[in-house]
């Protein structure tokens, strides 16, 4: 009889343990927002392009950090991209010109790129047995999701008696400190048949084969929603929301302000995404992963239509943050699954960090936009049409996907 090999190892713990971390400091800088801007008399729009360029740092910095783990190892590219973060945050918080921000936030961006997803997930995808990939590669992903319950509110609760200014530089030593878990960190080492295949080879094949180009632009409205929602929901919430019942139940938990609502609806996202994440990680080693993918793309768009459309209350807050947060991060397991399964474990960090790079690029116009047409329009209605508009796309794009693996003889003609 077989023996069954165990779901949770070393090299998961410790992968969920570096992703919470830089994942709650990460969703934590919505919370920002106002009090930095407010502090020098900014325009919505010179915080919200920090944020974006952030986004797009970390899209840029993925598939390098993934390139790097894969020649020089994975603890050491996990230990630069701590790093790095650690000195973003440390520089920011002495910034006080909106180009400061935003050029300290391209070292956040490719600190966030060092110790997410793209490094972590290809160790954790390297190290589970092929039984319990898809569920690893979603626990891994949940721990994000923790991170995001944790980070916004602990951010908020920081700023009601600490400067943002103090509140940076104790996130930059929390992400020094994951670097303790790096002794866990060791994965099998590739196989020959794996290591007789260049990187240059598998890149070509996976660039000739239509369904990798389709992975890649379907995941540019996931990036655009998300970092979208991240960056400018709280503001959102705190100008637009309907006031909050001072004798209802949310004030009864302490809830009393649109602003700490604003900070728990990320929270309550983040909550929310831990079950969904699970949950597409179990479907996903039971169904095609390419449905699962259009019928999260669609379950999105169709929840961003009804938020709009209807009075924002604080019940319509607590409803769409539980719907999204169910849909938030469950692609992530199935992407990094599907392009895992497509083309092999070896150079998965680059190749899944090409496509993160499609996220990025739509984090960056999610956050970058939704600044600048508030500025101009004083409502953020147009920037989230078009989120809708783009999950549609990604909705559809998915169904022409192959899941069934190119054959190298046919890629290399």
């Amino acid at each position: 009889m077989q023996e069954r090999t165990p779901l949770m190892t070393p090299v998961l713990i410790a992968g969920c343990i570096i992703i919470l971390v830089s994942f709650s400091i990460r969703a934590s800088f919505g919370v920002f927002q106002i009090p930095i801007a407010e502090e020098f008399g900014w325009l919505r729009s010179e915080f919200s392009l920090a944020i974006a360029i952030q986004n797009l740092a970390w899209g840029i910095g993925q598939p390098i950090f993934g390139a790097i783990a894969e020649r020089i190892g994975d603890r050491k590219a996990i230990f630069m991209g701590a790093l790095v973060y650690a000195a973003g945050l440390v520089l920011s918080s002495f910034a006080v010109s909106p180009q400061a921000h935003q050029m300290y936030e391209v070292l956040v961006g490719f600190g966030v790129a060092g110790t997410g997803f793209g490094v972590i997930l290809a160790v954790v995808g390297r190290a589970s047995s092929d039984e319990n990939r898809s569920m690893s590669l979603a626990i891994a992903t949940a721990a994000g999701s923790a991170g995001q319950v944790f980070g916004a509110p602990v951010a908020e609760w920081m700023l009601g008696f600490m400067t943002w200014q103090t509140t940076f530089l104790i996130f930059a030593v929390a992400i020094l400190g994951v670097l303790l878990t790096l002794p866990m960190m060791r994965a099998p080492a590739a196989t020959k048949a794996e290591l007789e295949e260049s990187m240059g080879t598998i890149l070509t094949r996976a660039f000739k084969d239509p369904s990798y180009t389709l992975i890649f632009l379907g995941f540019f409205s996931c990036g655009y929603q998300l970092a979208f929602v991240t960056a400018h929901f709280p503001a959102f919430i705190t100008e637009v929301c309907a006031a909050i019942d001072p004798s209802g139940m949310l004030a009864a938990v302490g809830i009393s302000t649109t602003s700490q609502l604003g900070a728990w609806a990320i929270a309550l996202i983040g909550a929310a995404n831990i079950a969904g994440t699970l949950y597409a990680g179990y479907l996903g080693k039971r169904y095609s992963k390419k449905y699962l993918l259009a019928g999260i793309y669609a379950g999105r768009t169709i929840a961003a239509a009804a938020f709009i459309l209807l009075p924002m209350t604080p019940t319509t807050v607590i409803i769409f943050s539980i719907v999204m947060g169910s849909l938030w991060l469950a692609t992530v397991p199935l992407t990094s699954g599907l392009v895992a399964h497509l083309y092999g474990l070896r150079y998965m960090g680059t190749l899944y960090g090409i496509v993160f790079f499609s996220h990025q690029l739509g984090s960056f116009l999610g956050v970058w936009l939704g600044g600048r047409m508030y500025d101009a329009y004083g409502s953020y209605d147009a920037v989230w049409w078009i989120g809708v508009g783009v999950g549609a796309f990604s909705a559809i794009v998915h169904l022409p996907i192959k899941e069934n693996r190119p054959p190298a003889s046919a890629m290399a003609a």
